[in-house]
């Protein structure tokens, strides 16, 4: 942010228009110019890993084409010009060139090598690209976006040891798109969908009894030790969820039977994996089948 104070440079490098993203108030007179006429854009976010900076996206892609389709060139600053404005700066290439986000911050590093976002951010770069048709269309609609804010609400909640706020649920009853169907034993009412599955293999690190076991885990080949299918949350599941227990049992909708459980601060799954949070349905409990193809 320092930059602001140079003007000559701002000059020289045709800047007209600024984006500010960090927390606070900006210097009014090093930003009068620019934001008396509409050409500066202050982002409130801290360069940490609770903040949502995937929200901002569409608003200052759209401030950035505005700025060099007009002829001008945008100065985005944070503090530091390591891991706030990067992130930005990173989103727009996503978009601009829909580029994988790892190959856009390797393009920004050419310029400036000390970028860094943090870990939070780069994940939010990696969602905004692998989704980028749909995020462009509604960000709200990208499942990966609303997995990524459940977790990290299930995140905040347990280290605040209360039960989270659930703001997204998963349909159980389209099979559009669906490879795998979990049915409840007893009466074949459909209770999940494959799109809603966690692989804790990819998620979790491995808790085993012995090196041998630690090994296989590590690399997913001890599945067959599992009595757990993990879930994200499903919309029958509502009423039990939200009743603000930090854990209890999940029974089918349709007939009663108790089909599984929950645990928001984790459950060790019987192949030696740590799930955290854990919504479960047993194995023995239900039937796995694929859907029918429609003619």
């Amino acid at each position: 942010m320092f930059v602001l104070r140079r003007t000559d440079l701002l000059e020289a490098a045709n800047i007209t228009h600024i984006i500010s993203v960090l927390r606070g108030r900006v210097d009014h007179k090093l930003i009068e110019p620019y934001a008396t006429t509409g050409r500066h854009l202050h982002i409130e976010v801290d360069d940490d890993d609770d903040e949502n900076l995937i929200e901002h996206f569409q608003t200052t892609n759209d401030f950035i084409d505005k700025a060099t389709q007009g002829g001008g060139s945008v100065l985005v600053h944070c503090a530091m010009g390591i891991s706030r404005s990067a992130t930005i700066c990173t989103a727009y290439l996503i978009y601009k060139r829909q580029i994988p986000s790892e190959v856009a911050m390797e393009i920004i590093r050419q310029s400036r090598p000390i970028i860094c976002p943090n870990l939070a951010f780069r994940r939010q770069l990696e969602i905004y690209s692998e989704n980028l048709e749909q995020a462009l269309k509604n960000l709200d609609d990208v499942p990966a976006y609303q997995r990524y804010l459940y977790r990290k609400e299930v995140e905040m909640s347990r280290l605040a040891h209360k039960a989270p706020t659930i703001n997204h649920y998963a349909e159980d009853e389209s099979n559009e798109g669906s490879e795998v169907e979990l049915k409840c034993r007893k009466c074949r009412r459909t209770l999940a969908l494959s799109k809603s599955f966690v692989d804790h293999y990819a998620a979790s690190p491995p808790v085993a009894s012995s090196s041998r076991d630690r090994m296989l885990e590590a690399v997913g080949l001890n599945k067959s030790k599992c009595q757990h299918h993990f879930l994200d949350p499903v919309v029958w599941m509502k009423a039990e969820l939200e009743k603000g227990e930090m854990e209890g049992k999940l029974e089918c909708p349709k007939c009663s039977a108790k089909v599984g459980s929950y645990a928001w601060h984790g459950m060790k799954c019987s192949c030696g994996i740590w799930v955290t949070p854990a919504i479960s349905l047993a194995k023995g409990k239900v039937d796995v089948s694929r859907p029918r193809s429609t003619l």
